[in-house]
């Protein structure tokens, strides 16, 4: 029986990049398949959820936001960029492109692609929201640009599709997983979705 992990997420946001290879990990080790969803977490989830953007956001959990940001790096062994240098930047493009991996060459390419995709923000200080540098990010991937920028003309409303899935499953952050219908928010729950998966293993 196949299981899956819906996992929203966004190529903007360092608690995804963060998590993001231990999911690869937790979900492979326990056979589960992961469906990703970039969503418009910015422009649509937030406006109706309560968040706020970082600038916007108090001090004090602005300066809280970087203890947790260095003591997560170091516990997961990524070398993030606690201030970036293109951040925050329009990431749209960039989520189509990884909807239109998934679509031309499946999940794993999909994934794959997200990763280096916030690996350019987060480790490599390289703007997503530049044409330039997301064709270099996918010849890095071994996918085709252009197809990938053309081929799949209903990206768009794809990406709009994860979007509002999202806002009606009340989501309000991401990196945020489901499985099974219950909802896991941030990457420091992946522990508890790792429970959860080997459970279902052993059913």
């Amino acid at each position: 029986m196949s299981r899956f992990v819906d996992y929203y997420m966004h190529p903007q946001s360092p608690w995804s990049c963060l998590g993001h290879q231990e999911l690869r990990r937790i979900c492979a080790l326990h056979g589960a398949d992961i469906r990703i969803k970039p969503i418009d977490l910015g422009a649509k989830v937030f406006p109706i959820s309560g968040g706020l953007p970082l600038a916007k956001r108090a001090p004090q959990r602005q300066q809280y936001r970087l203890v947790e940001l260095a003591r997560w790096r170091e516990r997961r062994e990524v070398p993030i960029n606690l201030h970036p240098k293109f951040f925050p930047a329009n990431a749209d493009t960039a989520c189509r492109l990884i909807i239109a991996a998934d679509r031309l060459h499946g999940a794993d390419a999909a994934l794959d692609l997200a990763g280096r995709l916030m690996r350019a923000t987060w480790c490599e200080e390289r703007d997503v929201a530049d044409e330039h540098v997301l064709r270099a990010v996918l010849h890095e991937a071994g996918l085709p640009s252009d197809p990938l920028f053309h081929a799949v003309p209903d990206a768009h409303a794809v990406f709009d599709g994860y979007t509002q899935q999202a806002i009606d499953h009340g989501v309000f952050g991401v990196p945020w997983y489901v499985f099974e219908e219950v909802p896991f928010w941030g990457q420091d729950r992946l522990e508890f979705l790792e429970q959860a998966l080997a459970r279902a293993a052993a059913r």
